[in-house]
Order: structure tokens, then sequence, then C-alpha cells
């Protein structure tokens, strides 16, 4: 329904834009000081720039349009007709919309990481890295948003923690080297933001290894596992409408 409302679009469009060139400007406003971040150059930054774009497009058009709907499922009740239906609810709930609003950024971000990854050369099997890795990390980000949305199950009011998760991740904007080591361990190890932009990124820039690709799917296939199990349950906890 939301792609009959063209004027919106175009506002989303051009909103997106507008964000794009802010964080442009944002990150030129570094290198206008220094010639490296965290070890980073400027082309070198802006694919870890222009994955992020893309990962909050997919954040937009999926996460945002489903999993946020987990408590207005909870508390209106209507869960239980959810759980009724011939189908796995996890996938119901994480796959049953789609916003249109995401596109922008997913084809800005897309077209920023095409033309660095041009123009710093990386060959064919570095940016099958990245797309493996990238895969990786937006399975890392649904399951922790997943994950959050099953709390609902107890706490109805969550919205505070998804936004606190979306201010989080923001640091992805920018690589995880530039960041001071309490930052780094703490986006390392307790909400693994470094596996959502900055590895994806160093295959295109030169900095990444094989194993980096390896446990970036033992991170995705953990948290995944995690949030399915989880789910489970938090449904043996739930109290249906109807009792």
């Amino acid at each position: 329904m939301e792609s009959e409302y063209r004027l919106n679009f175009l506002f989303a469009l051009i909103s997106s834009l507008i964000n794009l060139l802010g964080s442009l400007f944002g990150l030129g406003l570094f290198y206008g000081i220094t010639n490296t971040l965290g070890g980073w150059s400027f082309d070198e930054a802006l694919v870890v720039l222009g994955i992020f774009v893309l990962i909050e497009g997919f954040s937009q058009s999926i996460l945002m349009a489903n999993l946020n709907t987990i408590v207005e499922y909870v508390w209106r009740g209507t869960l239980d007709f959810v759980l009724l239906k011939p189908v796995d609810s996890q996938f119901y709930l994480s796959f049953r919309n789609f916003s249109v609003w995401g596109i922008p950024n997913m084809v800005f971000g897309l077209a920023i990481t095409l033309y660095t990854a041009f123009k710093l050369k990386a060959s064919l099997l570095d940016i099958l890295f990245v797309i493996v890795t990238v895969i990786s990390s937006l399975t890392i980000l649904y399951s922790i948003w997943f994950f959050l949305g099953s709390l609902s199950i107890w706490f109805v009011k969550i919205y505070n923690i998804t936004f606190v998760l979306k201010q989080l991740v923001e640091a992805g904007r920018y690589p995880m080297s530039a960041y001071p080591e309490i930052y780094r361990f703490f986006f390392t190890f307790v909400v693994p933001v470094i596996f959502l932009t900055t590895v994806p990124a160093s295959f295109v820039v030169g900095k990444g290894r094989p194993h980096f690709v390896l446990i970036s799917l033992i991170v995705a296939v953990l948290t995944l596992t995690l949030s399915r199990v989880f789910w489970k349950f938090a449904l043996r906890h739930y109290s249906s409408a109807s009792s």
C-alpha cells in the first residue's frame, strides 16, 4: 500500500539523499583535519559508510516494518491469530511486510559500495567475501532485533530498547579502529557492530582476512539460533488473550 503514495516515496528519496549528503559532509570534516581515520583513508572509510547505508535501508524495509509490530500483536492480543496460522510464527512476524521507504538507502548504499570497490580495484574473490559477510551482518542485526522484539512477551513497551539498539548501530558508520579500545571491545563482544560494516568493508580495502568470513558466519549462526531459541522460550510464557 505504501507504494501507492508516490509523493511520499519521493519525499523519502529526497530525505535519504539529504541524510547521505550529511553523512558524506560529516566524513569530510574528519578528513579535513587528518589523512586517516583509525588507519583508514577517505575512500576506505567511504566503503564502511556505503555498507552502513545499505544496512540502514534493510532495517527500514524489513526490521522496522515487521519486528516493531510484535509489540502491537501482543498488546492487542492478535498474536493468538498468528500462532494459529499454518506457518512458522517467527518467519511470519519477520517477513510479513515490506516497506518501500528503505529502498533509496539500499540503492545509495549499494552504489557507494560498488563505486569504491571499483575505485580500489577489489578482486572478484574480495567481492564474494563482501557479499557473504554482508549477508552475515544482516542476519546478525535481524537476530538481535528479533531477540529484543521477543521481550514484548513480558514487557510491552520495548520501543526504547529498539531505539537504543538503532543508536548503537549508528557506530557502524565509521571504521571500528577509529574508536577507543574500550568501545572496540564493546562493539565486538557485547553488541557486535564490528561485523555489520567494518568486517565486510575490510575485504574491499585489502584489510580483510579469510578467517574473518568464518568468524562472521559463526556469529551470524549463533545469534540467529539464540533468537530462535529465545522466541520459543518466550512463547511458552505467553498468556493468550483468550486465556
